[in-house]
């Protein structure tokens, strides 16, 4: 479990410091993930990261409270929640599925939102090898079921020489080659 905590904390410190270089003049651009504009998407990742850190306790979910602002305090304490080896124990009584796999989900939104908010405001974001073949085994597996919950649109076709990390942005419904 330490070497996914590992792919989570570099997804969060690679995610903030594209958090930190949004302007505020920005936040009206929109995004990749169609369903938010900048602001939106900042809401939204901030509340993931206050969610999976209450699931990772196995604690009852705040409500949420739109704060757009708190992405990087609330990661940081998601990555310190999910560095206990309980945290990955058992299956999660808010969302019934295993532990793993809600971590697995949260990962996946810090490093995809993360794409989303760099892409949208012209900031690069690489993704290292272990964490896009993590994000796509993930996707491989889950984005049927995201559809029919409507989670993610219809998959993007992306290219047969494709990185795992295109294939699961293909996969999320986003093209990997957008640009504002």
């Amino acid at each position: 479990m330490a070497v996914m905590n590992e792919l989570l904390s570099r997804a969060v410190i690679r995610t903030a410091a594209v958090v930190r270089e949004i302007r505020e003049d920005q936040l009206g651009l929109p995004t990749p993930c169609a369903d938010f504009d900048v602001r939106g998407l900042l809401g939204h990742l901030s509340r993931a990261a206050e969610m999976f850190d209450a699931l990772a306790r196995k604690e009852e979910v705040p409500p949420e409270d739109g704060d757009h602002t708190a992405f990087e305090s609330r990661a940081a304490a998601m990555v310190a929640a999910w560095s206990r080896p309980e945290a990955f124990e058992g299956m999660s009584p808010t969302l019934g599925m295993p532990m793993t796999t809600v971590f697995q989900l949260g990962l996946g939104d810090v490093v995809i939102h993360g794409w989303d908010l760099a892409r949208a405001t012209g900031q690069d974001y690489g993704v290292d090898a272990e964490t896009g073949e993590a994000v796509a085994a993930f996707m491989d597996r889950m984005a049927p079921q995201g559809r029919r919950m409507g989670a993610f649109r219809e998959a993007h076709a992306v290219p047969e020489d494709a990185s795992p990390f295109e294939r699961a942005l293909g996969l999320s419904g986003r093209d990997p080659g957008w640009k504002p």
